[in-house]
C-alpha cells in the first residue's frame, strides 16, 4: 500500500485536501448538514488561500441517491422488482438508505477534519441531530398522508417516531461524536499510523456489530399480542372489526417477520401504536396474493400479516450507523491521501473487501434483509456505496466529466428540500388540492394518466411520469443553484 501522508499542516486554515495534481478539488463542509439557513454565497468562490469549494462528486452522489429514491418509491408500484424486497434479499430500492448513510459519514469527515473546540462542535452536532430527528417525525410521523389523500393530521397516541431522517440523524450523531472525540493525535504518515489514528472508531464499529448480532441471535422473543382488524379483504384500505391477535414465538435467533428481535425491541420501547403500520412484509407470499406487490390477503394468511413493524427501528438503526462509520473511513482517505489514483485504489480495495465479507456472511447463513439491517446486508450495501462513490469521484473530480451529471449535482446541493417535497410527497399532495370536479382529476393524476395513455401501458406510462418528475426536480434544484440558494439542515 502506498504511504499515507497529511495533505497539509492541520494548523493552517487552507483546506486539508490537496493533490499532486493542480486540479485536485478542495473540500469544505458545505457538503455536510449545517443549520437551517439559506446560503447565498457563491458555489464556486474565487481561488484564495482559504478557498471553500464543494466536493462535486459528493453532491452528485447525494443527488443521484435522492433521484433513485424518487424512482423506486414512485415507480415501484408499477415495477415491484425494483421496490423494496418483501423481507429477505436485495433490490434496487434497498440500496437507497445505505447510500444516504454512506454519504453522511463521508461528509462528517470533511466537516470535522479540524476541530478547534470539541465541546462547541459537540453542541452543534446535538442541535442538528435534534432538528433532523424532529423534521423526520414531522414528515413521516403520520401528519401528512401522502399523495391521494387530501386530509392531514395525526393522533399523537399513534405518531410514528422513527423514519428515514431519524435514522440518518442517529448515524450522523454517532459518526460526528466519534470524529470529534475518538481520533488520536497520531499523524497519518503511514498505513500503520493511519490505522492507529482511527483505531477507536473501528473498535466502536466492531462493538456495535457484535452487540447487534448478540441481540439478534441471543435475545429471547416471547409470545406477543397486537390489536388488528379481521383477516378478510384488502390490506390497502382495511375496514375491519378490531380484535386481539396473538403471535406465538418463544424463540431465539428467529429472523422471520413475526418473531425477530428487531421488532421485539421496537414494540417494547416505542410501543405498537408508534410503529409503521403497513410494513414491507405485507408483500410476502404469506400476506399478499400479488406478492411481491401489495394485495389482498390470502385465504389462510397468518395473523401477523397485519402486525406493525418499523423498517427504521431502534436496533436496526444502530446497525445502520456502521454504514455511516464506513463512509467516515472513506472520508479519512479523501482528506489524508494526496493523490487521486491512490484514493481510488484504496477505496476500490476496501469496497471489494466489504463485498466479499458480506457474501461470505450470506454463505454461512446470515441472510440479506433491509428491514433487519443484517450484518451481511450492511457489508454488501456499504461496499456497493463505496464502488458507486469511487466511480462518481473518478468521473466528476478526476477526469472532470461534469456536464452529464450536472442535474444530480444540483439536486445534491439541495438534497433536503428535494427529499422533503418530492420523496415525502409534500409537493404532489399539495398540487392535488387543486382538481376539477373530482379529486381524481388533479394535475398530478391527470398527467400520469395522460402518459399512460400515450404509452398504451400503465407501467411504462408511470415510469415516464416518474422520470419527468425527477427531471422537474433537477430543474428546480438548478434554478435554486442559479439563485445561489442552498437550503440545508
Amino acid at each position: 500500500m502506498s504511504s499515507i501522508t497529511e495533505a497539509i499542516d492541520p494548523d493552517e486554515r487552507t483546506p486539508l485536501l490537496r493533490s499532486s495534481s493542480p486540479e485536485a478539488p478542495t473540500v469544505h463542509s458545505l457538503n455536510s448538514l449545517p443549520e437551517i439557513t439559506v446560503l447565498t454565497t457563491e458555489a464556486r468562490p474565487m481561488p484564495s488561500s482559504d478557498s471553500k469549494e464543494r466536493l462535486a462528486s459528493l453532491d452528485v452522489f447525494r443527488g443521484l441517491t435522492v433521484a433513485l429514491m424518487i424512482l423506486v418509491d414512485d415507480a415501484g408500484k408499477a415495477f415491484p422488482a425494483i421496490n423494496h424486497s418483501p423481507w429477505f434479499g436485495v433490490t434496487l430500492a434497498d440500496f437507497v438508505m445505505p447510500f444516504f448513510l454512506f454519504g453522511v459519514g463521508l461528509s462528517v469527515s470533511l466537516v470535522f477534519k479540524t476541530v478547534s473546540s470539541k465541546s462547541a462542535a459537540t453542541k452543534k452536532v446535538l442541535l442538528r441531530t435534534i432538528k433532523l430527528f424532529l423534521l423526520g417525525v414531522f414528515l413521516q410521523g403520520g401528519y401528512f398522508h401522502g399523495r391521494g389523500d387530501l386530509s392531514y393530521g395525526v393522533d399523537i397516541e399513534k405518531i410514528r417516531w422513527m423514519g428515514v431522517l431519524q435514522r440518518i440523524s442517529i448515524g450522523y450523531l454517532l459518526s460526528s461524536v466519534m470524529e470529534i472525540w475518538l481520533v488520536s493525535n497520531t499523524p497519518a504518515e503511514s498505513p500503520m499510523k493511519f490505522a492507529r489514528r482511527y483505531w477507536c472508531q473501528a473498535l466502536v464499529a466492531g462493538l456495535l456489530g457484535i452487540l447487534y448480532m448478540g441481540l439478534l441471535y441471543g435475545l429471547y422473543v416471547p409470545d406477543w399480542q397486537f390489536k388488528s382488524a379481521s383477516l378478510s379483504g384488502s390490506s390497502k384500505a382495511p375496514q375491519y372489526t378490531a380484535n386481539i391477535q396473538t403471535v406465538h414465538c418463544s424463540v431465539r435467533g428467529n429472523l422471520e417477520p413475526p418473531c425477530n428481535v428487531v421488532g421485539f425491541i421496537d414494540r417494547l420501547v416505542l410501543g405498537e401504536n408508534h410503529l409503521y403500520q403497513r410494513p414491507v412484509y405485507r408483500r410476502t407470499k404469506e400476506c399478499s396474493i400479488n406478492s411481491p406487490d401489495y394485495g389482498p390477503l390470502p385465504q389462510n394468511a397468518p395473523g401477523w400479516c397485519l402486525a406493525p413493524f418499523d423498517p427504521e427501528g431502534i436496533l436496526s438503526s444502530l446497525m445502520a450507523a456502521i454504514t455511516c462509520l464506513l463512509g467516515l473511513h472513506y472520508g479519512h482517505i479523501l482528506v489524508k491521501v494526496k493523490d487521486h489514483m491512490q484514493r481510488i485504489l484504496l477505496w476500490s480495495i476496501f469496497s471489494f473487501f466489504l463485498l466479499i465479507v458480506g457474501y461470505l456472511l450470506v454463505v454461512v447463513g446470515v441472510p440479506l434483509s433491509k428491514p433487519l439491517y443484517t450484518l451481511s446486508y450492511m457489508f454488501i450495501t456499504a461496499g456497493a456505496s463505496g464502488i458507486a462513490f469511487t466511480f462518481i469521484y473518478y468521473v466528476v473530480d478526476v477526469i472532470h466529466l461534469r456536464k452529464p451529471t450536472i442535474m444530480f449535482q444540483w439536486m445534491g446541493m439541495n438534497a433536503l428540500i428535494v427529499y422533503a417535497l418530492a420523496a415525502c410527497d409534500l409537493f404532489p399532495a399539495a398540487l392535488q388540492g387543486l382538481y376539477l370536479r373530482s379529486t381524481e382529476n388533479s394535475l398530478v393524476d391527470s398527467s400520469e394518466r395522460l402518459l399512460q395513455g400515450m404509452f398504451h401501458s400503465e407501467k411504462w406510462g408511470t415510469l415516464a411520469f416518474v422520470l419527468l418528475e425527477i427531471l422537474f426536480w433537477g430543474i428546480i434544484a438548478g434554478l435554486l443553484h442559479l439563485k445561489k440558494l442552498y437550503i440545508k439542515l
